[in-house]
Formats: structure tokens, sequence, C-alpha cells
């Protein structure tokens, strides 16, 4: 229902949803062939891939077996994986909060992860993704305790509780900024603004199993997010208690952007616009929104990643160059549509 109490809604035609579950598949195999070494061809690239498995003795062929299977691959499925968690769960948090202006940290997510990478990285722990999953995690939890009254949790104590959350952690996070040395220093900022530079399979594994359980649930029990968007009279009216329903959908919205953020850093907007965009392509009707929002911020992300690492010599951080497409791109929407939208 729209803002206005509209009901009517955009129904997408069914090629326009198999061309959004489809087109990922070519931006991933044309992302292998984009990067700042250009010393291999199409054909060569082509030709690997049916060469895999045989032995390889030329120096040639075994460089281009390193750079495609274990610099560009993994970072390319990571950054799908991480594109996608991060539109899941802000499609989610939007239902949620009945707001499009939501994203998976407005309750101080990227606050607590932040805080928990600077901890690890300034006392040299060497589990920085577990620290930054860990207060991740930690900050969301403490931003939901403290919105709980009389067993309820209203939306405008919920978004306020994760401002004050976000706030108090920034604050933490730049007393250690503070208190350590300089290349300590210049590490901290560097993954706070977001990277895949670091991508492999050991990232990979450790990321792919709380983000596909994560937005496997959310995926599941996307229906109900249609029912959580009309309000909580309207949840109750069907048999459903509206604050268990918000709370099973929060948990798995936050596993999935916790193990994003824990792995590549802070990437912003892309819980945001990504849904946002899907919305206005195919509607509202979250059954269809969840999995096209997974598909095309997969994408995305992976396209805003191509860009990162071809654009100049020196790799740029991707949570850059999201702030800056997004950035501009949701002023547009804004002034366009003034936030009107349907649920």
């Amino acid at each position: 229902m729209g803002p206005n109490g509209s009901s009517d809604s955009l129904k997408p035609s069914p090629k326009r949803l198999l061309l959004l579950y489809l087109l990922p598949i070519p931006v991933l195999f044309l992302s292998l062939w984009v990067g700042p070494s250009r010393m291999f061809g199409w054909e060569e690239v082509i030709a690997h891939f049916f060469q895999v498995g045989t032995i390889q003795e030329d120096a040639g062929q075994q460089m281009l077996h390193t750079i495609l299977w274990d610099i560009r691959l993994p970072r390319i499925l990571l950054g799908f994986l991480i594109g996608g968690a991060l539109s899941v769960s802000g499609c989610a948090l939007q239902a949620m909060f009945r707001n499009p202006l939501v994203c998976p940290y407005i309750l101080g997510l990227s606050s607590g992860a932040a805080f928990g990478a600077a901890v690890s990285i300034a006392i040299g722990s060497g589990l920085l993704q577990l620290f930054s999953f860990g207060f991740g995690i930690l900050a969301v939890g403490a931003s939901y305790l403290l919105a709980r009254s009389r067993k309820t949790v209203s939306i405008v104590s919920l978004i306020l509780s994760g401002v004050v959350v976000s706030g108090l952690f920034t604050a933490l996070l730049t007393i250690v900024q503070y208190c350590v040395d300089p290349f300590k220093l210049q590490t901290i900022v560097h993954w706070t603004m977001g990277n895949l530079h670091t991508a492999g399979w050991g990232k990979l594994r450790s990321a792919a199993g709380p983000i596909l359980v994560g937005t496997g649930i959310l995926l599941l029990y996307r229906f109900r997010l249609n029912v959580i968007a009309l309000g909580d009279e309207q949840c109750r009216s069907v048999g459903l208690h509206p604050e268990a329903e918000k709370f099973r959908m929060l948990v798995p919205a936050t596993l999935a952007a916790s193990a994003s953020v824990a792995v590549a850093g802070v990437i912003g907007l892309v819980g945001l616009l990504v849904p946002h965009l899907v919305r206005m392509m195919i509607g509202p009707d979250n059954r269809r929104l969840v999995p096209a929002s997974f598909c095309f911020g997969g994408m995305y992300l992976v396209l805003v990643d191509d860009l990162a690492r071809s654009l100049a010599s020196v790799e740029i951080p991707i949570g850059v160059f999201t702030n800056l497409i997004g950035g501009p791109f949701l002023i547009y929407l804004l002034r366009k549509e003034r936030v009107g939208w349907q649920i």
C-alpha cells in the first residue's frame, strides 16, 4: 500500500524478473577479466576454464590460473555474497521499520563492528573478523534491549537506541584511534572504508556460512515481511505476534550484515540503495523483492568493485565508491519522488 493509501502496485513481467535473476551470471564472468593486470585476453581466459584440472607446464598458464582462481574468483564471489547480504538485510529492515531510508547499519552495527576491528588491530590479536562480528552483534543486541519496554519494542525507540549505541561505539573507536601507533591507525582507517582487496578462499569460507544462513532465513520467510510492513494491527489480525515476527526478521538480517562487515569493513549505502532501486523496478511485494534484491545487490557490488580495482593504478577502497555512486543517486531519488514509496 502506498503512502497515500493506494493499493495498486507494480506487477513485473516474468521476463523482467528472469532478467534480474540471470543478469548477474554474465557480470560475474566479465569481472574475471577486469583488473589492473591485462596480460591475458578474453580467448585465454575462456580457454583456461576448459583446461582446469589438466597439467599446465607453461608459466603463463600457471600465472593465469593463479590470477583467476586464487585472486579474482574468490574476490568476485565474496563481493557478490556481501552485496546480496547487505541488500536483503536492508530490504527486510525497510519492511520492518516501514521506511525506505533504513539500512542495515541503523542499529549501530557498523560502529560496533568498526570498534571491534579497531580493538583487534590495536592489540594484535589476529582475530579481526571474530572481533568485528562479535561487536557488531553486540551493538544491535544492545540497541534492541535498550528499546525493549514491557515486553514490547516500538520502532521509534529502536531507532533512537540505535543512534545512542552507534554514538557510543563511535566515541570508543575514536579513543582507540587516538591511542594506537600511526601504522595501526592507518590499518584501522583503511578497514573502516570498506575493501575487498584481502579477499581469498579463507575469508569466503568464513563469511559464506553466516551470510547464507541469514539470507536463507529471510528468503524463506519473506512473505511475512508483507504482513509486518502493514502494521501491528494487521499482523495480529492474521494470527502473528508483531514483536516476535520483528525479532525473527532482525536476527537473520543482523547475522548476514555482521558477517559482511566482518570480512569487508563498512561498505555504505548498498543496503539502502539497492532495495529502493529494485522496488522501483518490480514493485513492493517482498516475495519478489527479497530474492531480486539479493541478485541485484550482489551484481551491483561486483560492478563497483570492478571499477575500484581497475580505475587507477592504486586500488581505491570500495566503500568510497559505493558512497560516491549511491549518495548522489539517492539525492536524485529523494528529490524526484519526495520519499514516496509503496509497502
